[in-house]
């Protein structure tokens, strides 16, 4: 068994946050969150909001699973209402669109591939067309396949690494800004590796550091808007993408245990600078990274 770290709060209420977790991988990418073991703990059951996003409308791409469920469930209990843009992965999509409901917010979801610009206009018409607004927009979903050096990731993987975690938030933002109002807020998620590099992972890292210098460069022209546009950066979070990124097996049993807290995040320790971001409190931020990675220091 797994061995468990206990979170703060009142013990009967809150599940225990594993240090480790047992051997396992994925042979499909993007991820299913159903398959893991233990499954990511997405929500935190003392948060009770405080309408904070209340009457506000959010799209989250890769909302189904992982850190964008956990940013969903966040923003639902803080009032908002929710369309969730994912690839193909139902059964994940439909329990987080059933949990959102149960919170008292309406939910709907858009499958599709983001790759193709007209998905991302098709999913801000369905936004716009069931809620009549659109105040945030959080760039979550990517893909990552481990390659031990730079030859050995083909032109394809290339393509479709950068397809996916760069080309289609700059369609999804293209999609949205036409129907964001004076302070609204675009939230781009970026990653530890912006800042650190991984070996084994160069294109994804790349990435997200093109991520992050979006999120600069975007804050400055859309600041006569009043357009805000921020990013967080997570480092290892347990969600779907790792042991489908084609690691072994083992490699998960060690998985973040070489961050200075000696664990991996949850997704429900992520969401709040999500929703910081989103809302009123970070009026006076934007171009800016929060950095959510349990202690690994980073130049910004």
């Amino acid at each position: 068994m797994y061995p468990q770290y206990p979170y703060f709060g009142i013990k009967e209420k809150c599940e225990a946050v594993p240090i480790t977790f047992p051997p396992q991988c994925q042979s499909r990418q993007p991820g299913l969150e159903y398959l893991l073991v233990p499954r990511p703990i997405s929500e935190n059951p003392q948060s009770l909001g405080s309408d904070k996003l209340r009457g506000r409308v959010a799209i989250i791409t890769g909302g189904d699973s992982g850190i964008g469920r956990a940013v969903a469930y966040a923003f639902a209990k803080e009032g908002a209402n929710i369309a969730i843009a994912y690839y193909d992965e139902h059964y994940d999509a439909e329990e987080t669109r059933e949990r959102i409901n149960e919170l008292g917010q309406h939910c709907i979801l858009l499958p599709g591939d983001l790759r193709n610009e007209c998905q991302a206009y098709l999913v801000v018409e369905e936004t716009m067309r069931s809620f009549g607004r659109l105040d945030i927009l959080v760039n979550n979903h990517g893909i990552q396949f481990t390659q031990q050096t730079i030859l050995d990731i083909s032109a394809e993987q290339l393509d479709a690494t950068f397809r996916t975690n760069v080309f289609a938030f700059f369609y999804m933002i293209k999609a949205a800004l036409p129907y964001m109002c004076p302070h609204s807020s675009i939230i781009n998620t970026a990653s530890v590796t912006a800042y650190q590099g991984q070996k084994d992972l160069i294109d994804y890292s790349s990435t997200k550091g093109a991520i992050v210098s979006l999120t600069r460069s975007l804050s400055l022209s859309l600041e006569q808007e009043h357009i805000r546009v921020n990013a967080v950066a997570p480092g290892p979070i347990w969600t779907p993408l790792n042991p489908s990124a084609g690691y072994p097996a083992e490699y998960i049993e060690t998985f973040g245990t070489n961050t200075p807290m000696k664990r991996a995040g949850q997704p429900f320790e992520v969401a709040p600078a999500y929703v910081y971001l989103a809302s009123d409190d970070s009026r006076y931020v934007s171009g800016q990274v929060i950095h959510v990675n349990g202690g690994i220091i980073t130049e910004s």
